[in-house]
């Protein structure tokens, strides 16, 4: 018999992603309803302190798995241990953040395992016939769907800032349970030697709670110091639609949109960008969105939640200088 709701902990260096803990607290939800332990699972190197750092967020088990050959992240060996783990223990669902790491590791383990997935989910509940239904945007947000799994495992990934992370518990009390972690030899092809961090301090975009964008509006890769400058007095992370990444005005690592990154902050200011469907796939589920534009007839106003018709350039100096009265 299934048994146990399942989040896979991503963490870096013994950093936990916000993702993880959003999920651990949709998760408790989950679990009080359908009677299910919640289980974080835990893969990486001297991370046992961790579990202390889950259990508040509502874990009811903790299974850690410390191995120096899961240091780093690499898709066989971490493939390797989980397919072994649930095989062993037969979860009912296993969630994973839609990050790099959960994009890269869920279908593997889907295909591992021989079940399906839901990929890049804005929406999870509980059905009592289905156990588990997932929401998720389609067509490039144009529409969702509604997903229902026929086997066990569930497998999902969950899009950060999706869900609010809870008041951790600090009194509760969690199992942990030491794996030994077996990595066939065949999943240790792939070794990182180094990873090279980015040397800004401003938030990842993908997690961000606040993130300010521009389009082919910023006419240069010069002008992004403008919206760097509101970003860092807002504790912003800065993103770009594909036009001004196109152009070359800034790295495509902060592209936001179809073919870059997707995103859901509590709030996104789209400088200059017009709002073509590609964009507006990669943002649209943003909780607050405010656009900025000269055009008052531009496609990103019917999504906008405020727009402000008006030059970029005197309008982000301005709202920079108001913003740091506001402490």
């Amino acid at each position: 018999m299934a048994k146990g709701i399942w989040i896979v902990i991503e963490q870096n260096k013994a950093e936990i992603r916000n993702v993880s803990l959003e999920l651990l607290s949709q998760g408790r939800m989950l679990a009080d309803k359908t009677g299910d332990p919640l289980v974080a699972v835990i893969l990486g190197s001297t991370v046992s302190k961790l579990a202390g750092i889950v259990t508040p967020y509502g874990a009811d088990k903790v299974i850690l798995v410390d191995d120096e050959n899961l240091a780093d992240y690499t898709t066989g060996a971490y493939t390797s241990v989980l397919n072994k783990l649930i095989r062993k223990e037969e979860p009912q669902a296993v969630l994973l953040g839609n990050t790099a790491v959960g994009k890269d590791l869920a279908p593997r383990l889907a295909q591992r395992l021989g079940v399906g997935m839901a990929s890049d989910c804005t929406g999870m509940e509980f059905d009592e016939e289905s156990f588990l239904t997932f929401r998720r945007p389609i067509y490039g947000g144009k529409a969702f769907a509604q997903v229902i799994a026929n086997a066990r495992p569930v497998l999902a990934t969950i899009r950060p800032n999706t869900f609010p992370i809870a008041l951790p518990d600090t009194a509760r009390q969690a199992e942990v349970i030491n794996e030994t972690a077996e990595i066939d030899s065949e999943d240790l092809r792939a070794i990182v030697k180094e990873i090279v961090l980015a040397a800004s301090q401003r938030p990842e975009l993908i997690e961000a709670n606040v993130i300010i964008s521009g389009g082919r509006g910023m006419k240069g890769s010069e002008n992004y110091c403008i919206l760097e400058s509101c970003a860092d007095v807002i504790g912003a992370a800065v993103g770009a639609s594909r036009a001004a990444v196109d152009a070359g005005w800034i790295e495509q690592k902060f592209q936001v949109g179809q073919t870059g990154k997707t995103v859901s902050p509590t709030l996104y200011i789209a400088c200059g960008i017009s709002g073509a469907i590609q964009h507006l796939a990669g943002m649209g589920t943003s909780k607050v969105i405010v656009a900025i534009n000269k055009d008052p007839e531009a496609n990103i106003f019917n999504l906008a939640d405020y727009g402000i018709v008006g030059d970029l350039f005197e309008i982000v100096p301005l709202l920079t200088e108001e913003f740091k009265k506001l402490g």
